[in-house]
């Protein structure tokens, strides 16, 4: 299996949950035209008020989709 990357999105606020899931709404759409394989969306509160939209690819799309999509942070994933 390659080593793949975590691009994450940070939402903040009252309205953090449902904005994390509609991001993810386009991420998974990103996925599809892009043809990304081996790739997967998930959502993970991290407490009322702040919720991550994730987007888990293989590290070799990790220089491109930093560009065009501007996460806030990303990290190694580990399953």
């Amino acid at each position: 299996m390659t080593d793949r990357i975590k691009l994450l999105w940070d939402f903040k606020g009252p309205n953090a949950q449902k904005t994390a899931e509609h991001h993810v709404i386009h991420l998974d759409e990103f996925i599809v035209s892009e043809k990304i394989n081996d790739s997967f969306t998930q959502v993970q509160t991290i407490n009322p008020n702040h919720t991550v939209a994730e987007m888990i690819v293989p590290n070799q799309y990790m220089k491109d989709l930093k560009v065009r999509l501007k996460p806030t942070r990303g990290q190694l994933y580990n399953e």
